[in-house]
């Protein structure tokens, strides 16, 4: 049985017990560099913004590049932050429901933190106004924000004389998936268009062309959909042949799960649809969808499927008809939670809809291609020149073609990703992934799409994906975990401003503005700075700093960059601190007592490096490896000795290993102190009060009247050692708040006794230490 006092000691040369359960596997899934909400916030890297009024309730976001603000929807709220700097020079509309709204929907049965007015739509009117919609109490409301030109960053206001009646343009219900894209003056918008969220639908409203939306109860249409995003996207210059895409997932009807089963769907439509002139008068003509898919091939022919679709993201590129789609999954399966990032391209997605309709006679019969006669013109297609020019809006269509059209919403072919595969996967459980952003790259050895994830818990993750043809294999590289939120929230908006290099996050209670990257914090080496493979950084002959593709860069020629293979050896040969740096190398020293048990802590900054552990024993030249066993383990925090050995004594090297390169990180010296004298030193009667030996006075409460143990301690270990000793103990053990709280004592307890206070005029090496180590 290890005495108190023992125990103490042990803490003293070291050990942290709580070490004794951590975990000595690395995950492969780890992010390179993790990063705390202070680490970020001390590295000017965010800053944030929060409601003054103590809520925000963020449900909309729209970033103005063209403004140079950042809008944001909450509860009863708009504001107009600055790109620049979000948490200063903001302005604020309230926009409440008034006290009859919320009268009326407390008494229909809502609880009062729904009635209220939810802004959930937020979109470019045109250059100086904004269309605002919001839930009005379950009375959905619509109004113009005046905004001005760039140059008139004073005007913010509600035009209240235009408020109109929102529904088909705005949920009732603030927590319904909700979705919106505005086209010219057409808003269009899928949502549950009533008070008890039943009716999804898809509308459009506003604008020179009638109202429309799909049938109502129609479950071949939408049957119980999450809708997750819509885009406008053109399939050539004719502008009359726009359609409009919706990313959602709902119950699948062609499955034999009696209708359990969610799937991804892709939906399309003819923004120039007005419906059919007898069927389907005021109703979409040109409605279809189709499946989306992202898959993991598993054994035995058996794919996973990730099905339930959270979140999309546009990729614009030069070609404004090609943009490429990037969806995150998760699964819907009761065995494990998984989460899969898939990328599709427009091509793929037009030839989904171009290809075979989907057919089933009756309940009986199984889901087949649709082999009859398809009419003319293609059910939905759009009435523009491209498709013959010959009809001048979808009312004069034939009427087979409407009836066609209703009766085949559903494409048969799927639409497969990039690949045939996700770019990634997480199955690890730590937290789930709910939303994404995309920027693309040039770097010196090709393109990379940087991936930002937003999670659950306030997190950020930065992940870059490289396919390798020749395997057909992808490699995904977690370059950072930012935790952009103090305290864990959920991030439910992402916006990219690829001009500006930031990232703006939204939560229910705040936006955190984040930097793309911040290259100097990799390191003052070449080797670091190539290691990060941050294709948004490469070393430049002196420092790690921003790449730039074009030659606007000086000493093009000194660049080093490698993204694919992070081949520091290769790209700094001959650069400055390439291989180890011992004078740059931190050095420690630590006291074991025979034995017990000792820690010697050494965890590298990239969290995917390899650790090996070499020692130099006293008296020997050479290094070798140590070799781990049942007493000697390699845990995450550093190398556990359980019962330590006089032999364990000697210089150790903690070396990290990644792709190929070597360094040296810490370099620890461990001297075993012998139990014997240990015993003699602390052979007492165990019943005797030691509450006024404690080693640090802050945690003493009277005065030290008697010789501390410490000193004894000190000279058991030798006195020739003391400043490096009592640096680390002040280390281990007074504390800044410690230290603090040491100036508020009375002089007499900070220095103890009047025998210590005159052991003041000693030497150096024979004074007893002013800061203590303690509990």
């Amino acid at each position: 049985m290890v005495s108190a006092r023992k125990i103490f000691a042990l803490a003293l040369c070291g050990l942290s017990l709580e070490c004794l359960t951590g975990q000595g596997a690395t995950d492969p899934q780890q992010p390179r560099l993790r990063l705390s909400h202070k680490e970020l916030w001390d590295l000017n890297r965010t800053s944030l913004f929060h409601s003054p009024f103590g809520f925000l309730d963020l449900h909309s976001v729209l970033l103005d590049e063209y403004q140079e603000r950042l809008f944001v929807g909450g509860r009863d709220l708009v504001y107009s932050l600055s790109l620049d700097q979000i948490g200063e020079n903001y302005r604020e509309i309230h926009w409440q429901s008034t006290a009859q709204q919320v009268e009326d929907c407390e008494r229909k049965g809502r609880e009062s933190n729904e009635c209220a007015n939810f802004v959930r739509v937020l979109h470019h009117y045109n250059r100086t106004h904004l269309l605002a919609c919001g839930t009005g109490a379950f009375e959905p409301v619509c109004a113009f924000i005046r905004v001005g030109h760039r140059s008139q960053e004073h005007i913010f206001q509600l035009e209240s004389h235009r408020v109109e009646r929102g529904r088909g343009r705005c949920p009732f219900d603030p927590s319904s998936s909700f979705i919106s894209t505005f086209r010219g003056h057409e808003l269009f918008a899928g949502l549950y268009n009533d008070y008890w969220r039943r009716d999804g639908a898809i509308f459009r409203s506003m604008g020179r062309l009638p109202q429309i939306r799909t049938e109502h109860d129609d479950e071949r249409l939408l049957k119980e959909p999450k809708f997750v995003a819509s885009y406008v996207i053109p399939d050539n210059e004719d502008q009359n042949d726009d359609k409009v895409y919706f990313f959602f997932s709902e119950k699948a009807l062609e499955t034999d799960k009696d209708g359990h089963a969610i799937y991804a769907r892709v939906g399309r439509l003819c923004a120039n649809d007005v419906g059919g002139q007898r069927i389907l008068v005021n109703k979409w003509s040109t409605f279809l969808k189709t499946r989306l898919i992202c898959s993991v091939a598993g054994p035995n022919g058996i794919d996973t499927h990730f099905d339930e679709l959270e979140d999309v993201f546009l990729l614009h590129t030069r070609d404004s008809k090609n943009p490429e789609i990037f969806a995150l999954f998760s699964t819907t399966s009761n065995i494990f939670q998984g989460y899969a990032i898939c990328v599709y391209h427009m091509a793929s997605i037009r030839d989904a809809f171009n290809g075979p309709y989907a057919h089933k006679e009756g309940p009986q019969y199984h889901w087949a291609i649709y082999e009859g006669k398809i009419p003319y013109p293609r059910p939905g297609s759009c009435t523009s020149k491209v498709n013959g020019g010959r009809y001048e809006s979808t009312k004069d269509y034939p009427d087979d073609v409407v009836r066609f059209a209703r009766g085949h919403p559903l494409m048969y072919e799927p639409i497969k990703p990039a690949h045939k595969r996700p770019v990634l996967v997480k199955i690890d459980g730590k937290y789930s992934l709910k939303q994404i952003a995309v920027d693309r790259v040039e770097a010196e050895d090709g393109q990379y799409d940087v991936l930002f994830i937003g999670t659950d818990n306030g997190i950020v993750l930065k992940v870059i994906t490289i396919y390798n043809k020749e395997t057909e294999s992808m490699e995904e590289v977690i370059l950072e975990e930012l935790q952009v939120f103090k305290v864990p929230v959920p991030i439910i908006s992402m916006d990219v401003s690829v001009k500006r290099q930031q990232l703006y996050i939204g939560s229910k209670s705040g936006i955190s503005q984040v930097k793309f990257h911040q290259c100097d914090m990799y390191g003052s080496a070449c080797t670091d700075c190539c290691l990060a493979r941050d294709p948004y950084c490469a070393w430049d002959g002196m420092t790690c700093s921003r790449y730039y593709p074009s030659g606007t860069q000086a000493k093009r020629r000194f660049r080093r960059q490698d993204i694919r293979h992070g081949n520091a050896i290769q790209q700094c040969l001959g650069q400055p601190f390439t291989g180890e740096t011992f004078e740059k190398t931190e050095e420690r020293l630590v006291y074991g007592v025979e034995y017990n048990s000792t820690l010697l802590e050494c965890t590298p900054r990239s969290l995917q490096a390899k650790v090996v552990w070499l020692v130099q024993r006293a008296n020997e030249a050479r290094k070798e490896e140590v070799r781990t066993d049942e007493r000697v383990r390699k845990m995450e925090f550093g190398l556990l000795f359980l019962k330590l050995q006089r032999t364990d004594t000697g210089l150790y090297f903690c070396q990290a290993v990644e792709h190929s390169f070597s360094y040296v990180v810490r370099k620890i010296t461990l001297e075993v102190v012998e139990e014997e004298r240990v015993d003699e030193m602390f052979h007492r009667d165990e019943d005797e009060d030691t509450t006024h030996k404690t080693p640090c006075p802050v945690q003493s409460s009277v005065p030290q009247a008697s010789r501390p143990w410490y000193k004894e301690f000190l000279q058991l270990i030798g006195y020739s050692n003391f400043q490096r000793v009592e640096e680390y103990c002040e280390k281990v053990w007074c504390t800044d708040k410690k230290r603090k709280k040491l100036k508020m004592l009375p002089s007499k307890w900070k220095y103890g006794s009047p025998q210590e206070r005159k052991a003041k005029s000693k030497p150096e090496h024979y004074r007893v230490p002013r800061r203590v180590p303690g509990s």
